[in-house]
Formats: structure tokens, sequence, C-alpha cells
């Protein structure tokens, strides 16, 4: 596991008890480039005290691109807004393929957003849990 896998998993664990998570990989196993992030997770009891806490650290962090917490959905998803923009959507049949263009063809982009996460994850981290 990588050490951004490791750091993110333990800082929304320390939020909430994970059901289940995922993480992109920081480099395409096709193309051998950065590419695009983006974090999923579920907690077994989801709590609104915990989504306005995520909500205010990824607001609050220092970013180069906008993001996009999502949860409406059974798995919250953050990633990078220009994504479900030219996606016009999470469930927009573009998606992967909006993915794989901006990993592509936008190196700086994806660089931005992978420095980004980094941020958002140690912001994550430094955070009070809910109960605190």
């Amino acid at each position: 596991m990588h050490d951004r896998t490791s750091r993110a998993i333990k800082a929304l664990g320390k939020l909430g008890e994970l059901a289940w998570w995922g993480i992109s990989a920081e480099i395409n196993s096709v193309h051998g480039c950065c590419q695009v992030p983006c974090m999923r997770w579920r907690y077994k009891a989801p709590s609104e005290a915990t989504a306005q806490l995520i909500d205010e650290v990824v607001r609050a962090s220092p970013t180069q691109v906008e993001w996009t917490l999502d949860r409406t959905r059974r798995n919250w998803v953050l990633l990078p807004t220009r994504v479900v923009i030219e996606a016009s959507g999470l469930d927009g049949p573009a998606f992967s393929n909006v993915v794989q263009r901006i990993t592509v063809e936008d190196q700086a982009f994806c660089r931005q957003a992978q420095t980004d996460l980094d941020l958002i994850v140690s912001g994550l981290h430094a955070a009070p849990s809910v109960d605190d």
C-alpha cells in the first residue's frame, strides 16, 4: 500500500469506521504517467458532522484546482471538479473517457491535483475527530 493511500485510510478512519474505500493510483499503469486522483469511501455509519468536517477541510486546503465532495450516493467521492463538469456528472457515460483524456493530455493538471490531494489528506489527518 502506498504512503498516500495508508495516510488517507488512517485519516478517514479516524473520522468514522470505514466500510469500504478506494483511492486511485498516482501513476496510470497503462500510460505510465501521473493520473487524475480520486478517493471513494463509505462509512459504516455516516454522519452529517463527519461530512461537514471533511467539506471544511477540503475548502480550507490551499489547493490549486477546485474539488468536489459528492455524498449523494452510498459511496462518498472526492475528485477534481473539472472531471465532474467535463463528464456532465459522476454518472455521465463519458466519465471514464474524461478521466483518461485528462490523464493523457494534461499532466500539469494531474500533478497539481495530486499535490492537492496530498494537502487534503494532510488536512484530514490533522483534523480533530468528530467526537472531539
